[in-house]
């Protein structure tokens, strides 16, 4: 058995890339097998877990908050990093120290080396999961708020029966995997709800129906959120500093809620993490009061998601961080810039190649950018020419072609200059930005 005093950071870092950090291979088979290595550690946990295509970290991020805010001890598991490795296991919103996340990472590796032995390696996403499980079931915190990977039905996250289950909305991303109709879709992420379980939606449209359906054939009592519904929200105001809403829920009314999240579709986010903490307050027995939710609620943060930084000594004086990399993503991206005032904003752009670049740029479109396309340093990324060609023959103008995000921000004139298209992307630029690295 591997020493879990004895592996470095660096080590475990590199024991887990040579698994490949952009490697899917879908299926439950080897998580399953990892947790039974391990003892089945995922028995020990309780909380929820969070599906959906956009606002499932956001959700994560709001609910965490409020309950830290309440007393609670809360794991989570962040996905993907930005920066570094440690951020995939977080208590109470901080990631573990170095050290300890590579003894999470060395209980796990003689599991790992078994199970590829018996049925084939298990991807860096199946290890991480399997480590952050293991990891948060020895801290024994209180309660672990899970957002899926993808999909859900064989995300490995699915392996984890936590009580309750959320599904923020269903909209179109990654079909090579999941289907390219909003019911196949849908249906995927049904997948991640289990019998006695509690679950929460704010899914409307097609892809709702897969979700009503697999809540009724296990006799699931179902929250929904968004208009209309038990558990809805009012936008009130948005400003740099996150939104103010009311908000409904059948026990009480909140008015004036600060949320500390820039974006009017943070409401409908809101609306979700409501309905999960009233699940959770049932499922588990919880204790939440309202000041706890009002100070939770603002003091949310969830880096990378429309993220205001100083950004002066590494080219434009702010940079505006945005994940936005499927169409309905950008689409808000577009609304949110329009809603903060910003006209012909400087956008630096990456996309990876399984993601649908023109649906992306077209929601865009609207803001009348000015593209500098980049790329990361994996070959997974496209190239900052081809999405240069995408835009001009769909009409764009002002597109510029570089070969690094360094050189990109050295280029960018605005404030603030967005940055947007892939996570990776941002996460490369916010590490520049704050100066964090991986550490030794």
């Amino acid at each position: 058995m591997t020493d879990p005093g004895q592996l470095s950071y660096p080590a475990a870092v590199a024991a887990l890339t040579e698994r490949g950090r952009f490697g899917i291979s879908m299926g439950l088979g080897r998580v399953e097998r990892l947790m039974a290595e391990a003892g089945h550690p995922e028995h020990m946990l309780r909380g929820a877990l969070v599906g959906g295509t956009n606002g499932k970290g956001s959700v994560v991020a709001m609910v965490r908050s409020v309950l830290v805010a309440a007393g609670h001890r809360v794991g989570t598991m962040p996905k993907p990093h930005l920066v570094g490795y440690r951020e995939r296991i977080e208590v109470d919103g901080a990631p573990i120290a170095p050290r300890d996340f590579a003894a999470a990472v060395a209980r796990v590796l003689p599991a790992i080396d078994r199970v590829a032995e018996r049925i084939g390696p298990p991807t860096e996403f199946e290890a991480l999961t399997a480590a952050a499980i293991t990891e948060l079931a020895r801290l024994r915190v209180d309660l672990v708020i899970v957002e899926v990977g993808m999909g859900g039905r064989l995300d490995a996250t699915n392996v984890l029966d936590l009580g309750v289950a959320a599904i923020t909305n269903v909209q179109r991303d990654h079909e090579a995997y999941l289907g390219n109709t909003l019911n196949a879709i849908g249906a995927e992420k049904a997948a991640i709800i289990k019998r006695r379980n509690l679950a929460v939606t704010g899914a409307a449209g097609r892809g709702l129906r897969p979700i009503l359906d697999q809540c009724a054939s296990l006799k699931v009592d179902l929250r929904r959120a968004g208009p209309h519904q038990a558990f809805r929200t009012t936008l009130r105001h948005m400003d740099w500093d996150g939104i103010v809403i009311d908000a409904h829920t059948p026990g009480r009314e909140l008015r004036d809620l600060r949320v500390g999240l820039i974006g009017a579709h943070q409401a409908e986010n809101a609306a979700v993490a409501l309905a999960l903490l009233d699940a959770l307050i049932a499922r588990h027995g919880v204790a939440v009061d309202e000041a706890s939710i009002r100070g939770g609620l603002a003091a949310a943060r969830w880096p990378g998601r429309l993220e205001l930084l100083d950004a002066g000594h590494v080219g434009p004086r702010r940079v505006l961080l945005d994940g936005a990399h499927n169409p309905a993503g950008a689409a808000a991206l577009a609304r949110s810039l329009r809603d903060l005032g910003i006209r012909r904003p400087v956008i630096v752009f990456g996309a990876m190649r399984a993601k649908r670049v023109h649906a992306v740029l077209r929601a865009l479109a609207p803001v009348d950018p000015t593209f500098i396309f980049t790329r990361v340093e994996d070959p997974a990324a496209r190239e900052p020419d081809e999405l240069a060609r995408i835009w001009r023959r769909m009409g764009g103008a002002r597109a510029t072609a570089v070969a690094s995000p360094v050189e990109a921000l050295r280029r960018a004139h605005g404030d603030p200059v967005v940055v947007a298209g892939s996570l990776y992307l941002v996460g490369a630029v916010r590490g520049m930005i704050t100066g964090t690295d991986e550490e030794a």
